[in-house]
């Protein structure tokens, strides 16, 4: 019997998809962390690059000092987190988090920093106060970019968040840890095919939403206002 007709046949047993440790109830595990990481580093990363993107300073120390957390081991970091904070799922949020926030922050303060001058001018011209051109201005026209940032930390962080088996943490990833552990490897290739697909979902949503965001009525009331300043007189 094939690899893949193994897969076929372990896909295709109603067993498969029912109780705790159901396809289903898998994915849920890892989108329990997944929802609890990607918030916790949304509020932390996006306000914090926006601020720094609208200050007049230098964002590169402040960028550099987010990328560290692309240096530290993710692994390691979990490791440490089972010691100080238990088995579960609270040491994974804690290193995925410090995972996701570099894409984040990074793309953030970028994305403020690349909105129009002009278009910012414009609006301090109108009157706005500083605090409503960030809200009302400055973030919509950066909001694809601050999104392909979330996006890559989201993928990362779903493709990460089966080392969670390592520290008694449930998803795909207890497939994979288990299927090793007792030699089934048609086990072992379900927990990958389950984070390949949600990697693949996720790609797709968010592609919709910057494509949503990338068309918006101020982007094209910007890019109408870029094309008459480059046009011939």
């Amino acid at each position: 019997m094939t690899a893949l007709h193994q897969l076929i046949v372990w896909l295709n047993d109603p067993v498969n998809w029912h109780g705790d440790k159901g396809v289903p109830q898998r994915v849920f595990e890892l989108l329990i962390v997944w929802g609890w990481t990607m918030v916790i580093a949304v509020a932390i990363a996006v306000p914090g690059g926006m601020l720094v993107g609208r200050g007049k300073r230098s964002g590169v120390l402040t960028a550099n000092v987010a990328n560290v957390g692309r240096a530290i081991p993710t692994f390691a970091v979990l490791v440490l987190g089972a010691i100080w904070l238990g088995f579960g799922n609270l040491p994974v949020v804690f290193a995925l988090v410090l995972l996701a926030l570099p894409p984040m922050f990074t793309f953030t303060l970028t994305a403020i920093r690349q909105v129009d001058p002009a278009t910012v001018e414009s609006a301090r011209g109108m009157g706005m106060s500083e605090p409503r051109i960030l809200r009302s201005v400055q973030f919509p026209l950066a909001l694809p970019l601050i999104l392909n940032g979330i996006r890559l930390s989201s993928a990362a962080v779903i493709a990460t968040a089966p080392l969670a088996a390592l520290v008694g943490g449930g998803g795909p990833g207890r497939y994979i840890v288990d299927g090793f552990a007792s030699q089934d490897y048609t086990q072992v290739r379900v927990g990958v095919l389950v984070v390949i697909v949600l990697v693949l979902v996720n790609e797709i949503v968010f592609g919709a939403l910057v494509r949503a965001a990338s068309t918006g009525p101020r982007q094209r009331r910007s890019r109408r206002r870029r094309r008459d300043a480059l046009a011939p007189s």
